[in-house]
């Protein structure tokens, strides 16, 4: 057990390694440990957890050492030497070392994906529709994208939960890509959408944002407590225009609405996010991959009558593998003769801009944020 009195931030690190497991992720053990150390001040509750990551995104280079302190000193060594030079560490050592062999096979390994695992992910925000620029004039350490209008990445060291700004439902915690999803979904005031894998409500209260709190948005998860957790943020955000409902994914639908955009953010095996979770990359295994790929082309087909004609579907998942991302589109393209993708003028990168698109793979480089794959489809109109 923990002592209570405060720690060094190496030693509750370690502490946090030795009760992580294949049973129990690294965040789990990082959100126990944490909460027994009532007294730790919120800066050296951000460093354990930066520490924490930091051992499991050089985890393999670890191998040799004896110890999970020892462990965790070689971590930070080889992390400092990467932030001043990242040439230090050749491709031929990350393609070895920084991901498990199995993916080679179920997704493209680039080598600026491999760079951009090793680097620590940044923080994003997002403001209320149109406030950005003031919210980073009060917020130290915001700043605004110049890709996203509502997008500010934060490099402060306020304790974010505490400002009167978040209270007062002005900004959310929300990484860039998923950003991208709510801006190409492009929910109009007054229309009827749904979230149908809601989860705690993040794109559900970004939609709401962007449709002005007007029309109608149901929003939808297969746990209960998500739902109660969307509600308590919904509160906050002053979002009134949804309403929840439990739903398993299945055929049964929660209701018989029809709407004008149906969002579909997918179950998926996350491999989007190993920037932001290195623990992942050591307990996703292949079986995962394609048990997900299955659920989501049957998520797709299970909703597709739901959408109006003329409507939206929209399809995300924060993974990079082919089997969970273009051969499930493919796989509707194929299955679902109603529906005709939806093409976007243009999106833009960091170093690229992708135009007239019906699906876009987001790199964690593209954005200094999650990997993605959103995919749209235009219901046909009834002749």
């Amino acid at each position: 057990m923990l002592r209570t009195m405060i720690q060094p931030v190496h030693e509750i690190a370690a502490e946090v390694i030795r009760q992580t497991g294949k049973d129990k992720p690294a965040d789990a053990a990082l959100r126990q440990v944490l909460k027994s150390l009532r007294d730790l001040a919120p800066f050296d509750a951000t460093e354990v957890a930066r520490t924490v990551f930091i051992y499991y995104r050089w985890h393999v280079w670890l191998r040799e050492e004896r110890g999970v302190e020892s462990k965790l000193r070689l971590a930070l060594r080889l992390n400092d030497r990467f932030r001043a030079d990242e040439t230090s560490v050749p491709f031929s050592e990350l393609r070895a070392k920084a991901v498990p062999a199995w993916t080679v096979a179920e997704m493209d390994v680039t080598d600026d994906w491999l760079l951009s695992l090793q680097r620590e992910p940044k923080l994003w925000l997002r403001a209320k529709r149109g406030t950005a620029e003031s919210l980073a004039k009060i917020l130290s350490g915001a700043e605004v994208s110049p890709l996203l209008p509502d997008a500010l990445l934060y490099r402060g060291e306020e304790d974010l939960f505490k400002t009167p700004e978040f209270h007062a439902g002005e900004f959310e915690i929300q990484d860039i890509a998923s950003q991208v999803v709510g801006l190409l979904c492009d929910p109009q005031p007054g229309e009827t959408w749904w979230d149908t894998c809601a989860g705690e409500g993040g794109k559900t209260l970004h939609l709401s944002d962007l449709m002005q709190n007007k029309g109608m948005l149901w929003a939808s998860d297969r746990a209960e407590w998500r739902l109660t957790k969307l509600k308590r943020r919904a509160g906050r955000a002053k979002v009134f225009n949804y309403r929840s409902a439990h739903w398993d994914g299945g055929a049964k639908l929660p209701t018989k609405t029809k709407f004008d955009g149906v969002l579909v953010d997918a179950p998926c095996s996350g491999i989007g996010t190993w920037q932001r979770n290195p623990q992942a990359r050591w307990t996703t295994e292949p079986n995962d991959v394609r048990e997900l790929s299955a659920i989501q082309k049957n998520l797709l087909a299970n909703v597709a009558p739901s959408v109006k004609p003329g409507g939206k579907l929209i399809f995300s998942v924060c993974t990079l593998t082919c089997a969970e991302t273009t051969e499930v589109v493919k796989h509707f393209n194929a299955s679902q003769p109603d529906f005709e993708p939806l093409t976007w003028d243009a999106i833009k990168f960091e170093e690229r801009i992708v135009e007239k698109f019906s699906q876009v793979m987001v790199w964690p480089q593209d954005l200094n944020g999650n990997g993605m794959l959103i995919a749209g489809w235009r219901r046909k109109k009834v002749r």
